[in-house]
């Protein structure tokens, strides 16, 4: 029998979902970047992908209840910038590693703050909007009015704070509207996969591998935050803080009531064509 392909980052947040998968027999792991994972399960190019729960609103993909990356309360990588207090902002620079992040953010400023900026396209790491022509100001100059930004940069490269009086962390921000945890990805596969018996086998045998080792790696956050912060450029105590207290791997009943809840709210406002989304029956793991 073939491999499942798992398509996922490595991230220093996706660690104790990912770590060690490289090793788990039936499992091949497939590094790409956060924006292709959706689309690599939808065209068969993977099996499972740790995709945006945003792209879990489409009839095609199903959401394997095998872990997640959540918070239930502050997320500190998921967070706005501005030099204008929140009422004024006019147009949100989006950081293209960024997708269900972007729809939250736009959520959480219409309801808190009444705005609906418009959106562009960012590029954090060369710091220019990519519609942008060639920048000329130096990159510490770069930074635009308003900017969501997400993952590892926003630690490793963040901002000035001086230039930003005003921030947002948006897990809190969501937990603080709706009390909540919030969802950002969950392992998914392609519904078809599950509706044939000899590929539904493959992947419910996948999912059971990885919530296994989504447990194992529960036990073990001290080694892998010794392991990977110091590759990823993270102080050590912020990041056992990171992924030992602020994020959640687990997905639960809450979880999903928080998944559905966003994914009504980002329907409602035009952001996805319906609300619906497919969970598999939660698998035991193997072993």
């Amino acid at each position: 029998m073939q491999p499942v392909r798992i398509a996922a980052v490595r991230y220093l947040n996706t660690a104790p979902l990912v770590e060690g998968l490289e090793h788990v027999h039936g499992l091949t792991l497939v590094p790409t970047v956060p924006s292709r994972i959706a689309p690599m399960v939808v065209s068969g190019e993977a099996d499972i992908g740790l995709a945006s729960i945003i792209d879990g609103a489409n009839p095609d993909l199903t959401l394997l209840p095998a872990g997640m990356i959540g918070c239930d309360g502050p997320t500190l990588t998921v967070r706005l910038f501005s030099t204008v207090p929140w009422t004024m902002v006019a147009e949100l620079c989006a950081d293209t590693d960024s997708h269900t992040s972007v729809v939250l953010a736009q959520l959480i400023l219409r309801h808190r703050f009444g705005v609906s900026p418009r959106v562009r396209a960012f590029d954090a790491r060369e710091r220019v909007a990519i519609s942008s022509p060639a920048p000329t100001t130096r990159l510490d100059e770069a930074w635009p009015q308003t900017l969501l930004l997400i993952g590892d940069k926003v630690v490793t490269d963040s901002p000035p704070a001086v230039r930003y009086p005003h921030q947002l962390d948006l897990g809190e921000a969501w937990k603080e509207w709706t009390g909540l945890p919030f969802v950002y990805a969950t392992w998914m596969c392609r519904t078809a996969d599950l509706q044939e018996s000899a590929s539904r086998e493959r992947i419910q045998t996948a999912a059971s591998l990885l919530e296994r080792q989504r447990m194992h790696n529960s036990t073990r956050l001290d080694w892998i935050v010794q392991t990977r912060a110091p590759n990823s450029r993270w102080p050590m105590d912020l990041a056992r803080r990171y992924l030992g207290s602020l994020l959640r791997y687990q997905v639960g009943d809450r979880e999903r009531e928080a998944a559905a809840r966003f994914l009504t709210l980002a329907h409602e406002a035009g952001f996805t064509k319906t609300s619906d989304s497919n969970w598999a029956p939660s698998a035991a793991p193997v072993g």
